[in-house]
């Protein structure tokens, strides 16, 4: 495993160390290693969506009203 030397400031450090204190993790490296996988599968959702969005912008003008969107999205968990 890599290794990274992180500087924090006296605050940070004292929350990362509490945090591990509560039982949450083992470590303050265990703390920081759990920080950053959520950072990554939070930016990798935000390009999931941003692709969505870009898909949905570039499908065009839908003719269906919304009452037509609600049934149908009604209809297809209904049958599930």
């Amino acid at each position: 495993m890599a290794q990274m030397n992180v500087s924090l400031p006296e605050a940070l450090k004292t929350w990362a160390e509490t945090r591990v204190a509560e039982g949450r993790y083992s470590s303050t490296s265990d703390y920081v290693r759990d920080l950053v996988r959520r950072d990554q599968e939070a930016e990798e959702k935000l390009q999931r969506l941003r692709a969505m969005i870009e898909e949905g912008r570039n499908s065009g003008i839908s003719n269906r009203t919304i009452d037509d969107i609600i049934a149908d999205s009604r209809s297809k968990r209904n049958a599930a």
